[in-house]
């Protein structure tokens, strides 16, 4: 496991940055797992930036995201669809039949999480695999709990984590659950690069010093062959 420790957010962002542009450089057919949130948008910044620059080609590029709310339409101005359209897809030369996102309007949500299990085995599986984390130590929307979700379900969001994102539905409406890729998925990816701010000092060190638990989803990672962490000081 490799941690970087950078002054600010700005630092923190180019850092991971390069670390996927030097992926899509090296293997210009990567599957990318993508996450959503405040903390990557410095780095799709950067790289919509390099895009436009001519430094950096997306046009092999598959994405697949690692969930969706249960119950939003993916034109929904929350939806992570729309987060991922917004602020990176339509701003690079990807083809957005290759970005894939759990459909959150889905049926049968048994069979949508099946089916994306599907596609991200058809894709021999995840490149690079960029996550966040929240206060409680989830990655993805797994959340602590008795054991590991392996594989890609619905999942009931905990107290913590709508208020921590309650904050984007000001006129109410946050959903009460999301889809999200197992942890099969994620720690299957050959590559894993997660980012937070100062402010999720705290739950890092539990999951990276403290013991292998589902209590902190996080922590599972410490089992994986190539982490890496880049943290922001402020």
């Amino acid at each position: 496991m490799k941690l970087f420790f950078e002054t600010d957010y700005e630092k923190m962002s180019r850092r991971a940055a390069g670390i996927i542009a030097a992926q899509v450089i090296n293997r210009p057919k990567s599957v990318l797992g993508l996450a959503t949130g405040s903390s990557p948008l410095g780095i799709y910044k950067l790289l919509a930036g390099w895009n436009r620059a001519g430094e950096l080609d997306f046009s092999k590029v598959t994405t697949v995201n690692l969930d969706e709310y249960y119950g939003l339409e993916p034109t929904h101005e929350q939806s992570y669809r729309r987060f991922m359209n917004d602020n990176l897809f339509n701003k690079i030369n990807i083809d957005k039949a290759r970005t894939f996102v759990p459909d959150g309007m889905a049926k049968d949500f048994e069979k949508e999480c099946a089916d994306y299990d599907g596609l991200i085995e058809a894709l021999g599986g995840i490149d690079l695999q960029l996550l966040g984390i929240g206060y409680n130590g989830h990655i993805g929307f797994n959340e602590p709990g008795d054991s590991f979700e392996a594989a890609t379900h619905r999942v009931k969001l905990t107290e913590s984590t709508m208020a921590a994102n309650s904050r984007f539905f000001p006129d109410g409406g946050m959903p009460e659950y999301a889809l999200t890729m197992g942890m099969r998925a994620i720690m299957g990816a050959r590559k894993i690069l997660l980012i937070a701010g100062a402010e999720k000092a705290e739950i890092i060190e539990r999951a990276v010093k403290g013991p292998v638990t589902p209590a902190v989803p996080a922590s599972l990672l410490q089992l994986h062959p190539d982490v890496t962490i880049v943290t922001a000081a402020k």
